[in-house]
């Protein structure tokens, strides 16, 4: 982990050289990240009211799959037990963000998980969104290094980690899902309608 450390310590160097206003940029980004992530999903769901049922599931299990590479991130960091790089790494910097209290393990990053597993799945819903998210993943993903809570291994183990987990989990989840979206574009509910949109529904119909 000698390479690793050295760069930790290179990444977190250059972090305190940076103007202040790159530091906070990256601290917020770092959480901010999440939301707009968050914020593109639904955007996602609301744009596949009007598309396809596979279109559709997909859109829907997007941030279900994201959810699962999350919780196990989770279980995957308890085996680990990795201590964060602000506290273990000697002759770093301080931290530019508040290092995690012991327990909170480092390995691997969750907010990477999230980030490529967000990344993938956006993109298994529209392809062209990739020139987007990939970009806004691996951001995410360095500036976990950049304020000093995450070694470099940590966040590229929680890019592949996640994206590998929500592929996975929306290829097995697809036909289900459509399945349900076909079943639910039956029903007269208004929430259910408004929850699926009336566009699919017609084009469902249509082909009854």
């Amino acid at each position: 982990m000698n390479f690793d450390d050295e760069l930790y310590r290179d990444i977190t160097g250059f972090a305190h050289d940076t103007p202040t206003w790159v530091q906070h940029t990256a601290e917020v980004w770092t959480e901010a990240g999440i939301l707009l992530f968050g914020a593109m999903f639904v955007v996602a769901w609301w744009r596949s009211r009007s598309g396809s049922p596979r279109a559709f599931a997909i859109a829907v299990l997007a941030p279900v799959a994201t959810a699962v590479a999350y919780v196990c991130s989770e279980v995957v960091k308890s085996g680990f037990s990795q201590e964060r790089p602000c506290r273990a790494v000697a002759g770093a910097v301080p931290s530019l963000a508040e290092c995690p209290p012991t327990g909170d393990w480092s390995f691997p990053s969750n907010h990477a998980t999230i980030a490529g597993a967000s990344a993938v799945t956006l993109v298994l819903v529209r392809r062209a969104l990739v020139w987007l998210t990939a970009p806004l993943a691996l951001l995410m993903a360095f500036s976990r290094v950049f304020v000093g809570v995450h070694y470099p291994h940590d966040v590229v183990a929680g890019l592949v980690f996640g994206a590998l987990v929500a592929a996975v989990a929306v290829r097995a989840g697809t036909r289900p899902a459509t399945r349900l979206a076909e079943a639910l574009w039956t029903s007269s509910a208004p929430g259910v309608r408004w929850l699926t949109g009336t566009g699919p529904r017609a084009a469902f119909d249509r082909r009854r």
